[in-house]
Formats: C-alpha cells, structure tokens, sequence
C-alpha cells in the first residue's frame, strides 16, 4: 500500500511539474509577444505594469528541468535568461545600458529553477558547459543593441532546434558581420572574439563554423578582426 501511495504521488508531482512548464512557455509566449518588437523591447511599458513578467519568474522559480531532457531544459533555460535580462533592467529603469548597473550579469541573483543564479551562471554554467553548442550566443540576449535580435515568442522545446538555426542564420547574414570584398578581409561582432573557443571547437576555424550558417559563403584566405560591441540598451 505504501509503496501504491509512493508511486502515485510522483506520477502527480510528475503532471503538475509538466503543467507548470507548459504554462510557463505558453505566458513566456504571449509576454514576449506583447512587449518585443523587432527586437526591441517595451521596457518603459514593463516598469509601468510588471505583474506578467513577475508572474512568469514566479512560476519558473519552482519549476525543475534535468539536463537529460535537453529540449525541455535548454528551453527553459534560454527563455529564463531572457526574462531574468528583462527583470534585471526593469528592476534599474530607466537606465542607459545593463552595464551601467553594477554586477547585473555576475553578482545579481535570480529565483530561476530552485535556484538562486545569476546571468553568468545560466549561460556559463547551466548551458555552454553542458552543450556543445555556440548557437547559444545567437539567443541569449543580454539587452543591448549589439546582441542578437529577441524574438516576440517564446523558445519552445518542440521547435527549439530550427528555432536556434534560425537565428544563427540571421546573425551571420546579418549585422553580426561586416564584409569588405575588395580588402579581402571580415569585421564580426566580439561576441565571435570573446567566445572563440565555442565557435572552433571541432577544429575548425571561426570563418568555417560562419560558412555553415551563411547564404553567400566567406572565401577562407578573409581576414577577421572585430568591431566594437554596442552595450546602448535595446529598448523601443
């Protein structure tokens, strides 16, 4: 009978945790929906009226996701970083850019997934040391002009790797490059320069791993340097 009553309970907590997770991606969903638009986020409107955006990391602090179900948890782990970015500038707005706010990304604590985390740690720590995957620098975005665009939806776990192609895509055939033909020669966001080692880890070189996403395709004798990073917030 006890242990009737063992397997019973977790076959619960089992559905209320699937049903938690669910109504977080579907909230997460319509938030960003609402408040982003062309990567640009309604800060001003969030500050006015924070109750979603509270409600969302209210139900994400409870929710557990196990890295053995990487949709699942690598989802869920992106849209907490963005959210947490959004928390973290409505929580000092107005405000000019997330640096001018001391340890935004390094000493700020979130409730995120029962744990007490901060930005560094949910992209450092909790997805690139778990996953070989530089495509995660195409979707975190750290609330500034310079980061790759945020999307008006949620990262969902069904649709989560053509959701990280396509944004790879963008960037790379986008305003993370800047192309000089006649010098033979390729600016790219530092981004590209301060995490090298994800974007060569196969042994290949950065122009390789670029060529993989890009349209028009790089010649491999282009030199690459990099531009300055825009930290100005990506505001509406």
């Amino acid at each position: 009978m006890k242990s009737y009553i063992i397997t019973v309970l977790f076959f619960m907590s089992t559905i209320v945790s699937a049903q938690s997770l669910e109504d977080y991606f579907s909230k997460t969903d319509a938030f960003l929906s609402k408040n982003v638009k062309n990567g640009l986020v309604d800060y001003k409107g969030i500050h006015s009226n924070p109750s979603d955006l509270n409600e969302i990391l209210d139900l994400a602090s409870a929710i557990s996701v196990n890295e053995s179900d990487a949709n699942n948890y690598q989802a869920f782990w992106i849209n907490a970083y963005n959210l947490s970015v959004i928390k973290g500038v409505v929580d000092n707005y107005p405000t000019k850019s997330p640096l001018d706010n001391a340890g935004f990304f390094d000493k700020t604590k979130h409730s995120i997934g029962g744990k007490k985390i901060t930005l560094n740690d949910i992209e450092h720590k909790l997805l690139r040391a778990k996953f070989n995957d530089a495509r995660f620098h195409f979707v975190l975005v750290c609330g500034a002009i310079g980061c790759p665009p945020l999307i008006n939806k949620a990262y969902l776990p069904s649709t989560l790797n053509t959701q990280l192609d396509t944004q790879t895509k963008i960037a790379l055939n986008g305003n993370f490059l800047q192309i000089n033909s006649k010098k033979k020669s390729i600016k790219g966001s530092e981004i590209l320069k301060w995490y090298k080692e994800d974007f060569t880890m196969n042994g290949t070189s950065e122009i390789d791993y670029i060529n993989t996403f890009r349209n028009e395709k790089i010649p491999a004798d282009y030199k690459l340097s990099y531009f300055s990073y825009n930290w100005k917030l990506n505001k509406q």
